[in-house]
């Protein structure tokens, strides 16, 4: 851990944050910039001035996310503040463009107050095009993402909870076939009942599945307890149907399912024995999980799931978040309902083929290629049935729409590595000597330019290289800008 502490240190320093923001198009002359800004920029504001709705015709706006933190709940870090959370919120906008092509801003703020937190979202709103919430604890988080979604017509959506849950649902359906048992017959333990274990029993219930047990640090909850928040009663009066009443060791006798979002090394491997047979333990807690794999295996568990990324079966956000919220902007959704949740989490568990299942393989690697297509997909069209999009687009055109913002991104996203080749290291000569230069993109070499030789230049463009050498920062600036200008 230290090692990756000290490298991910290092980087951070010489990044400097990140993110950048580069522009679509340059202001290389004073036509482009009559067009860009000032005096033309004064069309498209009397457009909008008159249409507001035209503001995701001329803008960006239909492209870009805010990831709103107040520093509260910041992974297992606790509340650490703004400033220190500002990272995750970069990591997460990264994490938007690598995976979407989406936009994002990251934004923290220096209150925690619940409604001042409101009151700024609200603001900001007519920016951008969506709201995720991050790392804002409970039970604050609840009454912040529902004043927002109540007041707001653009998707807003805490990840920690949602994000979690359709992940969570999604290595669930799975985990019931490879066990042989009926999805919604399951028996279920949820252990930790903040912002994800919350959401997590509530997607679960919504899923079809009836028997949810819910515990807490100190046991089963019960709808009796009068010192529960209001989200904390409304989960108890639909959780544990049969009344069980005790600690976790109570909760798990016969239980098909641990699932856990809680605190590390808290479930001991005899408990596992108190289940039904086959039984199913997702430890999720970071970095340390409620138990260790190798000990759940020993204790016989069939299949096991963490949130760790060098551990099998990572359940991680990133297999939905970037996905949910392509889809609900490609839409123009004005909300990311329980339907469009619950068609990310099949897209999602539907990518597992057959044989990997039968290995205990119950979530896709986020790095599956038709990982976000088909979660955006599957997003999309929930959105248009469920009756929130603002945009009704036949199938194909939604297919062609999401497929060229993923494809835009993968081009912006391109990462250029030049190298000097001069004509005379290589034996294949096309007419005049040749220069040529290996461009890196998605982990592959390929030759993307040939400059010829004309007098004592080797031109490309407007540049001209002095024979027998390249010049590096002049030629990746004018790469740069020319994938742009192409995009």
């Amino acid at each position: 851990m230290q090692d990756i502490d000290q490298a991910s240190l290092e980087l951070h320093e010489k990044l400097r944050g990140k993110l950048e923001t580069v522009p679509k198009r340059h202001a290389s002359s004073n036509d482009d910039l009559a067009l860009l800004y000032t005096p033309g920029v004064a069309a498209p504001c009397r457009a909008i001035a008159k249409n507001p709705e035209d503001v995701y015709r001329y803008t960006g706006k239909g492209n870009l996310v805010a990831v709103i933190s107040d520093g509260s709940a910041v992974l297992g870090l606790g509340n650490i503040g703004p400033e220190a959370g500002l990272p995750v919120m970069e990591g997460k906008s990264l994490l938007f463009k690598d995976f979407a092509g989406i936009d994002s801003v990251p934004l923290v703020l220096s209150t925690q107050d619940p409604d001042e937190i409101i009151q700024v979202v609200r603001a900001l709103a007519p920016s951008f095009g969506g709201i995720n919430l991050e790392d804002i604890s409970a039970p604050r988080c609840f009454y912040v993402e529902k004043a927002l979604q109540d007041s707001l017509s653009i998707p807003v959506f805490h990840d920690d909870q949602h994000g979690t849950a359709v992940v969570v649902l999604a290595a669930l359906m799975n985990a019931a076939t490879v066990v042989g048992k009926p999805f919604t017959s399951l028996r279920v333990v949820v252990n930790g009942a903040g912002s994800a274990g919350t959401a997590i029993s509530r997607m679960i219930l919504n899923a079809g599945v009836v028997d949810v047990v819910v515990c807490d640090r100190d046991g089963i909850i019960q709808d009796s307890q009068e010192s529960f928040s209001t989200a904390m009663r409304e989960l108890a009066q639909v959780s544990n149907p049969r009344r069980l009443r005790g600690a976790l060791p109570d909760a798990l006798k016969g239980a098909d399912v641990f699932i856990g979002v809680s605190a590390p090394r808290v479930l001991r491997p005899e408990w596992i024995g108190f289940m039904a047979s086959q039984p199913v333990v997702f430890a999720l807690a970071n970095p340390d999980p409620e138990i260790l794999p190798g000990e759940a295996l020993k204790a016989g568990a069939k299949v096991i799931a963490t949130g760790r990324s060098d551990l099998p079966n990572q359940i991680n956000n990133v297999l939905a978040f970037p996905g949910i919220f392509r889809g609900a902007l490609d839409v123009r959704a004005t909300e990311v309902n329980q339907e469009m949740k619950l068609a990310a989490a099949r897209a999602i568990a539907e990518l597992v083929p057959p044989e990997e299942r039968a290995q205990g393989v119950v979530v896709p690697r986020p790095f599956h290629p038709s990982l976000v297509f088909a979660v955006a997909l599957a997003v999309a069209q929930a959105a248009q049935k469920s009756g929130v999009a603002q945009l009704d687009l036949p199938r194909t055109d939604l297919v062609r729409k999401i497929q060229a913002m993923l494809a835009r991104s993968r081009n912006i996203n391109r990462h250029w590595e030049v190298k000097e080749m001069p004509a005379n290291h290589y034996q294949e000569k096309i007419g005049e000597g040749l220069v040529r230069l290996g461009v890196l993109s998605s982990g592959q070499c390929q030759e993307v330019l040939t400059l010829q030789k004309t007098g004592d230049k080797r031109l490309f463009g407007e540049i001209a290289l002095a024979k027998g050498y390249v010049d590096f920062d002049t030629l990746i600036h004018y790469l740069q800008n020319s994938a742009k200008r192409e995009l």
